[in-house]
């Protein structure tokens, strides 16, 4: 069984300041780093800390992409099917303020031009149960699904960003939907009364997609699972948050390594959990994934 991600590299452009930006304002940042990131890379990189052999699939400019592949490969991802092409790297900008929240803005970059014939390439080395790892940071994620449920891969989808890209996408193709709340509700198409209900969220989700499992991150308020009539709730370890920018992407990298390893899912998702309690407790994205040593050790 191998785990393939199919997903962004970016270059990220993290400053600190005070609370989000507001229409027509001009605000001082007080500080200013480069990260390597993603959402692709953050979860491959997560995966790998966690201990899983691991496959990335995506494209880097010449600009500043040997940056990213060495990144990877300082993490043990493998990157055997990374393509470098003429132009830049996906960037973001990222705004992180004084209560550890973050606001993004995505620059696609080499990350918006795979080709079918890359991804065939791609694929073509992967078969049935194989996992593969997906969001919705690059083009062609249509055409990766549907590659890959011929071919009989397992398909774990953060659908992030949730915009139209989505819709020519078949989602019920998807074995594992990793959401948070803003997505979830998305992905549901329904209202909800308050904002806490989170098992009602699942039951909605699944109403649409019966054959998938769902896992809800709620930030501080846990994450809930469901698939089939089972329900789990984890609840968050309480940490003091700096940055989390990478949390979700941690969670999500942890979670799959436990899949990859038949845990039970109570177990998976006490160690995402717990990983991504470290994760909001660092700045920056990769440098903010733990290994699983640390993970390990954490007890409360």
């Amino acid at each position: 069984m191998q785990v393939l991600n199919f997903g962004s590299l970016n270059v990220d452009y993290v400053y600190r300041v005070a609370h989000m930006m507001r229409p027509g304002e001009t605000q001082q940042s007080y500080g200013m780093e480069i990260f390597a990131g993603g959402k692709g890379m953050n979860q491959s990189i997560a995966a790998a800390r966690a201990g899983a052999q691991i496959y990335h699939a995506g494209m880097v400019g010449k600009d500043d992409g040997q940056f990213l592949l060495d990144i990877c490969r300082e993490n043990h991802v493998n990157t055997d099917f990374i393509r470098v092409i003429d132009g830049k790297s996906g960037h973001t900008i990222i705004q992180v303020d004084d209560n550890a929240q973050n606001c993004i803005l995505l620059y696609g970059g080499s990350n918006r031009r795979f080709t079918k014939e890359y991804v065939d390439e791609v694929l073509a080395k992967f078969g049935a149960d194989d996992f593969l790892i997906l969001q919705n940071e690059t083009n062609l994620l249509d055409y990766i699904i549907d590659r890959a449920y011929e071919k009989g891969m397992k398909i774990i989808l953060n659908p992030s960003p949730f915009d139209e890209g989505l819709n020519s996408c078949d989602l019920s193709k998807v074995s594992v939907f990793l959401v948070n709340e803003i997505e979830g509700r998305q992905l549901a198409g329904a209202a909800f009364e308050t904002e806490e209900d989170g098992n009602r969220l699942v039951d909605a989700i699944l109403k649409v997609y019966p054959k998938a499992q769902v896992v809800l991150t709620m930030g501080d308020k846990g994450a809930f699972y469901g698939g089939g009539e089972k329900r789990h709730y984890q609840p968050c370890f309480q940490v003091k948050a700096v940055d989390t920018t990478a949390a979700g992407d941690t969670f999500t990298g942890y979670f799959v390594f436990g899949l990859l390893n038949g845990y039970e899912i109570e177990k998976s998702l006490e160690l995402a959990a717990k990983a991504a309690s470290i994760a909001v407790s660092r700045s920056g994205a990769v440098p903010s994934i733990p290994v699983m040593e640390e993970v390990a050790g954490k007890n409360e």
